[in-house]
């Protein structure tokens, strides 16, 4: 059976070349990279040179990189660093309606202990408007934080010009760009951003490892106390072998972006046209074109999204619904409804997201088979009885 990977959003295939160095660092430097000898000094600078890399991505300074588990832990370092160190001068947060739950539960966590939270809505592409974090922002606001792109449908927000919003009142800003980066060309200076996060398993690096840009002259409250590891930002003996591989997929990613960019872009837009093109009442979510590479979510009615995975899973295409986090979940997209789709709706939603290793005939595989399964699937929906 042919198999086709179009879920690369959820995780990407740690590249070859980046598991081989995640093995020799495992077996042959091994040291702990706090330890004085040889073998502390061989780790220590597999660590320098992966920040030095990580940094590189985004147009950061190595010292600005702090070291994490992950995405996850980088968004609570971020929110939570922020609001134990910064409590005692403000009690209001700011986000979007459409955040990770890395970032919503969060953020839900602080309300239970007293912070206000607005969050802010979002139009039918799933944008921020400027306007709306203007006149969110109070007197008592220590942080606003807003995704670059998002996860589900892709939206890539005028980071920008939010950013500069909460710079001119003095309010500091995070921004989650664990879907963008490795996608998009990310210049944290240009974006003047205060804290950023970012996470390995997305550029084809390995899972568990991630990392928080900390601007310089930015404080966080550390959620992990112990040593003086990451500049005492983050205490643990540090993941070695993660961190090399996150270092080098993060290179690569750097060097390959266009390239990669204008190939994934190309399949992306070839699998747009081919479903709605071939699939009556069918739309696309998201920005029509401020929206990620390799992003294609659509809804499909008088179907649902998990009936038509599990028929793409048997024929051998891997896609999802909604975001990997939440995907066992019963409720429907909060990205969608936020985006004013209808529970129907977004409960008919794919997510295919496309990876370096993708073809166009992975592209024209999907095209040729969705249509048959929304066409069965339909024969038997009580929501298309009568329908054309």
């Amino acid at each position: 059976m042919r198999r086709v990977y179009l879920d690369n959003a959820a995780t990407t295939p740690v590249r070859a070349e980046v598991a081989e160095l995640i093995h020799e660092y495992m077996v042959k430097h091994f040291g702990n990279p706090s330890s004085v000898h040889w073998f502390g000094r061989e780790a220590r600078r597999g660590l320098d040179r992966a920040r030095e890399q990580v940094a590189g991505l985004i147009g950061a300074h190595p010292d600005e990189i702090v070291f994490t588990s992950g995405g996850t832990e980088a968004d609570n370092l971020a929110i939570k660093g922020v609001a134990a160190l910064k409590g005692i001068q403000g009690k209001h947060l700011i986000t979007s309606a459409i955040e990770h739950h890395a970032i919503i539960h969060s953020t839900e966590q602080l309300e239970r202990q007293g912070l206000q939270v607005t969050y802010l809505a979002v139009d039918e592409h799933g944008l921020v408007e400027p306007d709306h974090l203007a006149h969110a922002l109070r007197p008592e606001t220590i942080l606003a934080s807003v995704m670059l792109a998002n996860n589900e449908v892709g939206t890539i927000q005028p980071i920008r010009e939010l950013a500069a919003l909460c710079r001119a009142k003095g309010v500091l800003f995070h921004t989650d760009a664990v879907q963008a980066a490795g996608q998009l060309d990310i210049d944290v200076k240009a974006l003047d951003v205060d804290l950023m996060s970012i996470s390995s398993h997305k550029l084809y690096g390995p899972k568990g490892i991630g990392a928080l840009y900390i601007r310089k002259g930015c404080r966080v409250e550390p959620l992990a106390h112990g040593g003086g590891h990451e500049r005492k930002r983050r205490a643990g003996t540090e993941n070695l072998p993660g961190i090399v591989g996150f270092g080098l997929a993060a290179e690569l990613s750097r060097q390959e972006l266009p390239e990669r960019r204008e190939h994934l872009e190309a399949l992306r837009d070839r699998l747009v046209q081919g479903i709605l093109g071939g699939i009556s009442h069918s739309r696309l979510n998201g920005h029509p074109q401020l929206r990620l590479p390799n992003n294609c979510n659509v809804s499909i009615e008088f179907v649902e999204g998990e009936s038509m995975l599990l028929n793409l899973d048997l024929l051998g295409i891997a896609a999802s619904s909604g975001s990997a986090c939440t995907s066992g979940a019963l409720e429907p997209s909060h990205v969608l409804l936020a985006m004013g789709l209808s529970h129907e709706l977004a409960h008919g939603s794919l997510r295919f997201s496309l990876g370096r290793q993708n073809t166009a005939g992975d592209v024209d595989y999907v095209i040729s088979t969705l249509p048959g399964i929304v066409a069965r699937l339909r024969e038997i929906s009580p929501l298309h009885a009568g329908r054309e």
